[in-house]
């Protein structure tokens, strides 16, 4: 099992990285404010105006760390990375299989089951731990209807443009009771529907914000294995969009993003004076606030849980990898199907 890496969040406006021996050293005006060894390291992730030596980049690439530039709020601009890795063959493979829509339309269906599955369990274990404070008939009629679409479509032999229409109502009618599951701050943190680019209330930018750094350690996860993850099965080709790194996302936005954000609002670690509304109507997070939420998803990796499919104990931050391997080993045909990640 691969060793669980840490990625590095860099936050700080005006930071400059660069390379420092064998390590990644962090300048703030003329000042090292720390040196991390590469080994330690993942990937990086700059956010805003953070700045990288081109030495340190081809030191990252040659060690295998990815580096990611993002907006402030988190909106994807570039990246830099190594060499390619994994088999020519295996990419070939996949390549094929996504131009054929009865392949697509069975992982897309994997990976809509799963993405279902942890929906409910979001679902569920707030029906167990707040039915005194929460809409106990709804939450419950979006359970039953999920669970219908696993088990009487999703189950089955499913043209991809139908498994595309059930991940949009599911999705709709998720997020149609999300707000219930917010039990404190409810004056400051609601949501009414899913908005994005940009968002446009504080729980939105929170999740958009966590979803972000998901799809930079899923992706991250792909390249890992030699997959393209601009190449997807649910959601197809687009200049600029990673189509398989958000299939495979699909299963771990409930499990993950969505449970974490809940977390930090209802027990309070996050409050309304960390987001900032724009004139446009945007909202933000600010820098310390970023930080509490960089510093919740880096612990949540370190969880262990059991796998249902290869039944070990692992951490939460090698899933990505361990799927990707998963997916990998269907395409090159080691294994009938792509078993995707079930929360139980």
């Amino acid at each position: 099992m691969k060793n669980f890496l840490n990625t590095l969040f860099v936050t700080t406006q005006g930071s400059y990285l660069f390379k420092d021996g064998l390590t990644i050293a962090i300048k703030v005006e003329d000042k090292v404010m720390m040196r991390i060894p590469v080994h330690t390291v993942a990937g990086i992730i700059c956010f805003g105006q953070v700045s990288c030596s081109p030495y340190l980049m081809a030191f990252c690439a040659e060690n295998n760390v990815s580096i990611s530039f993002l907006t402030e709020d988190g909106r994807f601009l570039a990246s830099v990375r190594g060499t390619v890795s994994g088999n020519v063959l295996l990419r070939r493979q996949q390549f094929r299989m996504a131009d054929d829509p009865q392949i697509c339309a069975k992982i897309a269906s994997s990976c809509v089951t799963a993405k279902l599955a942890n929906c409910r369990t979001v679902l569920d274990r707030a029906l167990r731990d707040h039915k005194d404070k929460i809409d106990v008939s709804s939450i419950k009629s979006v359970s039953e209807r999920l669970f219908q679409y696993i088990k009487k479509e999703l189950s089955h032999d499913i043209a991809l443009e139908r498994v595309r229409g059930i991940e949009g109502d599911a999705a709709h009618q998720y997020f149609g009771v999300f707000d219930n599951l917010i039990v404190t701050q409810k004056d400051d943190f609601f949501l009414n529907g899913r908005n994005r680019r940009p968002p446009l209330d504080n729980m939105n930018c929170l999740l958009s914000y966590l979803y972000t750094i998901l799809s930079h350690d899923v992706r991250s996860a792909l390249e890992s294995v030699g997959l393209d993850p601009a190449v997807g099965f649910l959601h197809r080709d687009r200049p600029g969009r990673y189509g398989l790194a958000l299939d495979l996302m699909e299963e771990f936005r409930p499990f993950i993003a969505d449970r974490l954000a809940l977390s930090l609002v209802n027990l309070r670690q996050i409050k309304k004076d960390g987001f900032d509304k724009k004139e446009s109507g945007a909202v933000l997070m600010n820098d310390e606030t970023r930080k509490i939420v960089l510093t919740a998803y880096q612990a949540r990796k370190k969880d262990e849980i059991i796998h249902p499919f290869i039944n070990e104990k692992i951490q939460v931050g090698n899933l990505f990898h361990l799927q990707a391997l998963l997916l990998a080993r269907y395409i090159r045909g080691d294994i009938d199907g792509y078993p995707p990640f079930i929360w139980k």
